[in-house]
């Protein structure tokens, strides 16, 4: 649990980065300033949620903040398709992020499940 844990942290910090460039390219080079501020949102919330749940009060917290980390993630996950439905991004720039998107829906979902069987 604790290799995972020291993982997710790393991704999502990484992940928030990619997202705040992003942010930086939609409102620099393409001009779009709604869906860009909720990715940057959702996108850098990820992140602080799995931060604070490393400094969960208990069990059950740690349990309701990766949750919250999972709901962002799904919900970037959203913004990351209608951006490239809606051609702000290319399907390379998609693809890219899009892995590290289902690695991390992938690793919350795990880590919100086994929090929760071992309550």
């Amino acid at each position: 649990m604790m290799k995972e844990k020291n993982e997710i942290l790393e991704r999502s910090l990484k992940f928030a980065v990619r997202i705040v460039k992003m942010y930086q390219y939609l409102c620099h080079d393409k001009k779009e300033f709604i869906l860009s501020k909720q990715i940057l949102r959702s996108g850098t919330a990820i992140g602080a949620m799995v931060r604070e749940a490393e400094h969960a009060e208990s069990k059950a917290d740690f349990i309701h903040k990766m949750s919250l980390a999972l709901k962002e993630a799904y919900e970037t996950d959203y913004w990351l398709v209608l951006l490239k439905k809606t051609d702000y991004l290319n399907e390379k720039q998609y693809s890219d992020i899009d892995k590290d998107m289902k690695i991390m829906l992938k690793m919350l979902t795990a880590i919100v499940k086994s929090a929760k069987s071992n309550r």
